[in-house]
């Protein structure tokens, strides 16, 4: 009843608050249908914005080498949109021709069908085939009783020029908008930049000028490494096809060249164009062969060469993420959207990085780790999934040592599910498998499973006081858990850190007595003790059992280890100091160091502990 009255109890933001999500649909609908119905503008816009960024490093690059502003600018402009319109010159005049001798192709089609026909004879194909052409046959037959007739010819009058203007000055508008748009936004780059800043900027100047410029350098990087690197492969298949004798080579370089932006899917694209001209061209095999091998020789050499040397940073952006930015922008622009949803999916994601308000994107975009692998070790433990679990600890040993595991993904794990035990959003089931997962997987770290603590708590005689140093005798602690079985799996992790210094470590039982932890002092002859008491919890019988030791025993030296994610401090060190503790440890390392320079120490006089 209270829970639901606390739920009921919405506050006055409750309402704001839950039609949030409404109004960012809406405003996201808004966005794309404006985005959709405005495609005619705002493509032309985006193409000239992104050749800013292209020739704006080639304009900057030519400033740092002397060269003044504006000769480098109108020298960039004359050579890029010469090469612009002589490439389209070429390019349409090739498209032109293939369009000419494609009916030329079909004989060798067919003689390619008949080989491939006989190589592997198929009576199903075949018959299909046959069937197919009766009812060709059937549907070519005149309709009985229809009266054959002269065609009647008629003069066809061809389409005036002022008909055809509108479909002329269609694309010649938005070609000639985007030359101009570019050459002022070249010409204004510096004001156009200051006048965004402040207008995102009121207030969060820093942010805005960050996203800015990180937004243009891996733009304008990724433009101009991607255009060498495809300009590249263009220009070396166009060379190699037409060596091979592959027609209209030039044609399949630029489109090799183009085409190549389309992340992924692209370079298929391209390798399926020039084979099916060579097969379609050439009577024989030889040349779709090499056609082919020349297509994966040159991929080869870019993807595994060429494209590591020259990229030192990836555009930011997701692979799965780039897939989808590239079939949402393909659907909303065409194939104009193929060439530009890499660049426009960037800006975006740097823009969410530094707007809190978006960081959404940047989450489910962005190609930096979503979890740390602390985090991903203990969901896959909520999730009850050991397979994973251990993956991620094995991909995590291999550029980590066994400490940092236990560091940053074992002791993160126990001390977050305690927590989460304790605030109950983890069930008494699901803590005792992540328990005894973790303590499965540091049996696997030692290599064998460890004996029961009663089979190793065998008598010896401690070494003599202030002697273990100067005599090389081995140092005997005992460890305690507190409270449990992850205060237990913490102390087996602080004994392996151990193994290789003089000390012997001595497991206790979780959960013993305190008069029983005094026993085993006495039985064992320990000089040191490690009370392991992961947090939340244990504080309070972590001071009693300090109490109860330095009690009996007042040269014993005693040490708390509260292992908590990256050593965070807990605000227990006051308290367990004013119960005689003389070492808080926050992280395994650190315990460890302060027991092997304890170990060389003679113990100290009485230590008053209060009461």
């Amino acid at each position: 009843m209270s829970r639901r009255g606390n739920a009921l109890n919405l506050g006055p933001g409750a309402p704001s608050r839950q039609l949030r999500p409404l109004i960012i649909l809406a405003t996201l609908i808004l966005i794309v249908t404006c985005l959709y119905f405005a495609q005619a503008v705002l493509v032309s816009v985006a193409l000239a914005t992104l050749l800013t960024f292209l020739l704006g490093a080639v304009v900057s690059r030519l400033q740092r080498a002397g060269l003044w502003r504006v000769p480098a600018l109108i020298l960039v402009l004359v050579v890029a949109f010469s090469l612009l319109g002589l490439v389209g010159w070429v390019i349409t005049r090739e498209l032109t021709d293939l369009a000419k001798e494609l009916p030329a192709y079909r004989k060798n089609i067919s003689q390619k069908i008949a080989d491939v026909r006989g190589a592997r004879k198929n009576a199903g194909l075949e018959t299909l085939q046959e069937t197919a052409k009766e009812v060709v046959r059937e549907i070519e037959k005149p309709t009985a009783g229809a009266r054959s007739e002269s065609p009647v010819p008629v003069a066809v009058q061809p389409p005036s020029l002022l008909s055809q203007l509108p479909a002329l000055l269609g694309p010649a508008a938005r070609v000639g908008l985007v030359i101009v748009l570019v050459i002022f936004m070249l010409l204004r780059q510096q004001e156009l930049r200051d006048r965004l800043v402040l207008l995102l900027g009121h207030g969060r100047l820093t942010m805005t000028t960050r996203a800015l410029d990180e937004a243009g350098r891996r733009i304008s990087r990724y433009l101009l490494m991607q255009s060498i690197i495809n300009g590249t492969f263009g220009l070396a298949l166009g060379v190699g096809l037409s060596l091979i004798g592959v027609p209209y080579a030039i044609l399949w370089g630029f489109l090799a060249a183009v085409l190549r932006f389309i992340p992924y899917i692209g370079v298929w694209i391209v390798a399926m164009l020039p084979i099916a001209i060579s097969l379609a061209a050439f009577t024989g095999w030889m040349q779709p062969i090499l056609a082919a091998a020349l297509f994966l020789g040159l991929e080869g050499v870019i993807y595994l060469g060429l494209e590591p040397w020259l990229y030192s940073q990836s555009a930011g952006v997701s692979d799965v993420a780039l897939l989808v930015a590239v079939a949402f922008w393909t659907w909303l622009w065409g194939p104009v959207g193929l060439v530009l949803a890499t660049p426009l999916t960037v800006c975006l994601v740097v823009f969410s990085k530094h707007v809190a308000e978006f960081n959404i994107i940047s989450v489910l975009m962005g190609d930096e780790p979503t979890m740390m692998p602390s985090v991903r070790y203990y969901q896959r433990l909520v999730a009850m999934d050991r397979d994973e679990a251990s993956e991620i600890v094995a991909e995590y040993l291999k550029a980590h040592a066994a400490e940092e595991l236990y560091e940053e993904l074992l002791l993160p794990a126990l001390t977050r599910a305690k927590r989460d035990h304790r605030s109950g959003a983890l069930t008494g089931e699901e803590l005792e498998f992540i328990v005894r997962a973790t303590g499965e997987i540091i049996e696997e770290l030692e290599g064998h499973e460890p004996q029961l603590p009663t089979a190793r708590m065998q008598p010896r005689q401690a070494a003599p006081a202030g002697s273990a140093a100067s005599s090389g005798a081995r140092v005997r602690i005992l460890g305690c858990p507190v409270r449990d079985q992850a205060d237990e799996l913490g102390l087996l992790m602080f004994r392996n850190l151990l193994a290789s210094t003089r000390c012997d470590v001595v497991l206790a039982s979780p959960g013993i007595f305190a008069s029983q932890v005094v026993s085993l002092v006495e039985q064992e002859g320990v000089s040191i003790v490690c009370l392991g008491a992961l947090p939340p919890g244990g504080l309070a019988h972590a001071r009693y059992l300090c109490r109860r030791l330095r009690a009996q025993f007042p040269e014993l030296r005693v040490l708390v280890g509260r292992w908590g994610p990256k050593g965070s401090k807990t605000g227990d060190e006051d308290l367990l100091r004013s119960a005689g503790v003389e070492h808080i440890g926050l992280t395994l390392r650190e315990t460890r160091d302060a027991v092997v320079q304890l170990a060389q120490l003679p113990p100290p006089a009485s230590v008053p502990v209060s009461r």
